[in-house]
């Protein structure tokens, strides 16, 4: 056995996040020299905040599940346990331009799209979906395949086939049927939510602060360009500036991994699969009066570019926003799409339209939009091809100086802040592990592709 390496390592991090930021508390509170690099002005990645007429705002709908126990044990650890509260909240659906309610047997009875068998079927197969898939091979068996086999084709070609795409594109009945079946676990129709007094801000306020008081080195602005290997230790460039480390823990999406390895023998060695991403153009609206009060409710075939509406203010507070109540629409789409690469006021113009149309009985005006803000990212989650359960990066290649925990690796576990927090503990866990033993602790990294109870 090789031996043990010395007591404090230095660390690098790459990425801001919440990965980031969870796997540089970890290593920190064991006493290692950590560095946090992020390449945009503030911290939280996809879960960040802006100022707006003097409040701090989430850029990205956000909350908390009863089920994320790894995010609420943060939560807690960090002291803002009395900070968090709960809601009841409700789901619609809106097909072909009409509004539905979407939470219990009476709603499904009236949800005109689907025939009343169509219906009947719909409600016991979404009761049953879940232990439908035990023992199954989800993991090798495509989306359409399965929930077509489960639900029929019409229910698929309706309504199931449509909110698929709208997330992932043309491809997404060919994804693995596990990513639906985790998904299933975490959400329904009628659930209570969290959500932290103060947003967002308050929450990487008070963890950056944690990272402060335990000497971690935080560094915002700070791009990567070039990640080396020399023997013993690392060197990553960022701009003018060379830090030197002796392992580092990436949480950047796997496209910007590959430019900062460019050709050097680490990229030779790092498994990191081709996967594409979807990004996100998110218009959140700031309106003087309610839509329908339901949190969330997708949008399909209804003359909208946008697929989903978020209401925020049905589980936070309106005086958070000013006394306005405030909504999230959403396109998921590729980075290089001409929507992605839109000027955000064209599209806040036009998204502020198609919004309003959606509620003629309501008698909404134009003046009723107090304010549209467009933020767009990139990299939100990778569409998954059959079978990535085999495919997926490693914690670590078992060479390298290099641990990754990134949003391609919490497959088959849904894209989340709680997925992001479990996979940054059991990266620093393991290592913290090779460090103390010079030995990469083997800790199971891929699920079965049968699903087990």
């Amino acid at each position: 056995m090789p031996p043990a390496e010395s007591s404090s390592q230095k660390v690098v991090v790459l990425g801001g996040g919440i990965a980031g930021l969870t796997a540089a508390r970890e290593l920190a509170r064991k006493g290692h020299s950590v560095t946090v690099l992020e390449s945009g002005d503030r911290w939280g990645g996809l879960g960040t905040w802006f100022n707006w007429r003097g409040h701090a705002l989430d850029q990205f709908y956000h909350c908390q599940m009863p089920s994320d126990a790894d995010l609420l044990e943060l939560i807690r650890d960090l002291g803002l346990g009395d900070s968090l509260y709960w809601k009841p909240t409700r789901m619609g659906f809106v097909v072909g331009g009409r509004r539905y309610a979407f939470n219990g047997p009476m709603d499904l009875l009236r949800f005109n799209p689907l025939t009343f068998p169509e219906r009947i079927r719909f409600g016991v197969i979404s009761l049953l979906l879940r232990r439908l898939g035990l023992g199954k091979d989800l993991d090798r068996t495509r989306i359409e395949d399965w929930l077509v086999s489960c639900y029929g084709r019409a229910v698929w070609q309706k309504i199931l086939r449509p909110l698929f795409t709208s997330k992932f594109g043309p491809a997404a009945g060919d994804m693995p049927a596990l990513y639906i079946w985790e998904r299933l676990g975490r959400e329904k129709n009628t659930v209570s939510r969290g959500y932290l007094r103060g947003g967002l801000k308050l929450f990487l306020d008070t963890l950056v602060d944690d990272l402060r008081n335990r000497k971690v080195d935080l560094r915002l602005e700070t791009r990567v360009d070039r990640i080396h290997e020399t023997g013993r230790t690392l060197q990553i460039d960022a701009g003018s500036t060379r830090i030197e480390a002796d392992w580092c823990v990436s949480t950047l999406p796997l496209p910007v991994l590959r430019h900062c390895l460019g050709d050097t023998p680490l990229a030779q060695r790092i498994k990191s699969p081709d996967v594409p991403y979807q990004g996100v153009v998110n218009a959140m609206f700031f309106l003087r009066r309610p839509l329908d009060n339901f949190y969330w409710a997708p949008v399909v075939d209804s003359g909208t570019e946008f697929d989903g509406i978020v209401e925020m203010t049905e589980l936070v507070e309106t005086s958070h926003y000013g006394g306005h109540h405030v909504a999230y629409v959403m396109k998921y789409c590729d980075r290089s799409s001409a929507l992605f690469q839109e000027d955000s006021e064209r599209i806040a113009a036009r998204w502020k339209g198609q919004l309003l149309a959606l509620y003629p009985d309501l008698n909404l005006q134009p003046s009723d939009v107090v304010d549209v803000q467009v933020f767009k990212a990139p990299f939100v989650e990778p569409a998954y091809p059959l079978g990535y359960s085999e495919l997926k990066p490693l914690i670590h290649d078992g060479q390298s100086r290099i641990f990754l925990a990134t949003s391609a690796q919490v497959y088959p576990k849904i894209t989340a802040w709680n997925s992001s927090v479990r996979l940054a503990k059991e990266v620093a866990g393991t290592l913290l592990a090779h460090m103390e033993t010079g030995m990469v602790e083997r800790t199971p990294e891929r699920v079965p592709a049968t699903v087990q109870v």
